[in-house]
């Protein structure tokens, strides 16, 4: 089955102007055209579904690209991708232990204001509006 442009930008939760661009830049090499027209078939399906993860997972698009590259030496390159998604994963945990950190304030925060709210007031926290165990050391890595 064929899939126009809009039809895949749809998929993929993003502008049409967004697959023009990544068209543009190399990173949709395999992609046919009829009359000029871009035509996405089934089986380019699993590249854009790589692509919309790597880049929802914030990697550069110089980093996508260069993985699409990779793609093409075929097994020659297997260590290479590896390495390329392992430093991604890491990035990925580092965010996840940024938000989860962040997450927790959070939740103190609410735990804060439904008992003041409760209350009546704040003073029933002695006027603390942080939590004293999340000292400013203990933000995870950016």
């Amino acid at each position: 089955m064929s899939y126009s442009i809009s039809e895949i930008a749809e998929m993929m939760n993003v502008a049409p102007s967004t697959i023009r661009y990544y068209d543009k830049i190399g990173l949709l090499p395999n992609i046919k055209r009829k009359n000029g027209i871009r035509v996405f078939e089934d089986e380019d399906f699993e590249w854009l579904r790589v692509l919309n993860c790597l880049k929802n997972t914030n990697m550069p698009l110089a980093k996508i690209k260069e993985y699409g590259e990779l793609v093409k030496y075929g097994d020659s390159s297997l260590a290479e991708r590896y390495e390329l998604i392992k430093e991604q994963k890491e990035k990925i945990l580092n965010e996840i232990a940024k938000l989860d950190y962040y997450l927790k304030e959070i939740e103190y925060k609410e735990w804060y204001y439904k008992t003041a709210i409760e209350a009546g007031t704040e003073s029933i926290h002695d006027n603390r509006g942080i939590k004293a165990d999340l000292e400013p050391d203990t933000i995870p890595e950016k």
